[in-house]
Formats: structure tokens, sequence, C-alpha cells
């Protein structure tokens, strides 16, 4: 099993925000970390589906060639 998660530590609003997808889990931050955390795991999400495969069956040299190609996701 394989995952990303995602912890923001800069909320100060007392919003309480998770999100969850195929291959990620975000938890906490202010609206617009989590916004941001959020759209970056949905734009690795998305080719990893559209591949037919798992996070899991990514090697890791595939899955960081696969974020390097995100245009500044990160």
């Amino acid at each position: 099993m394989a995952g990303i998660v995602g912890i923001g530590l800069d909320a100060d609003d007392g919003h309480v925000r998770f999100t969850q997808g195929e291959v990620f889990r975000i938890y906490r931050g202010s609206e617009a970390s989590h916004a941001h955390m959020r759209d970056t795991c949905l734009r690795i999400q998305e080719p990893i589906r559209r591949r037919g495969k798992r996070l899991e069956d990514l090697s890791g040299d595939e899955f960081v060639k696969l974020v390097a190609n995100l245009d500044g996701a990160c």
C-alpha cells in the first residue's frame, strides 16, 4: 500500500480540514495551504489513473519524474 499524506501546520482559524483522494490524505492547514496541497495531489493522481496504475505500481524514479513534470506544483 502506498499513499501521499499532507499535513498543514499553518491553520490559525480553528477549522479542521480533511481531504481524501485515491492516492492521498490531507489534514489541516490554512485554507490556502490545504487547497494547494489538494491541487498538487490531484495533479499527481490524474496521470496515475490515466495510465491504469496505482501509486504503489510506480517505481521511485517514475514517481519523481511525474512530480518533476507538474510545472510549478510544489
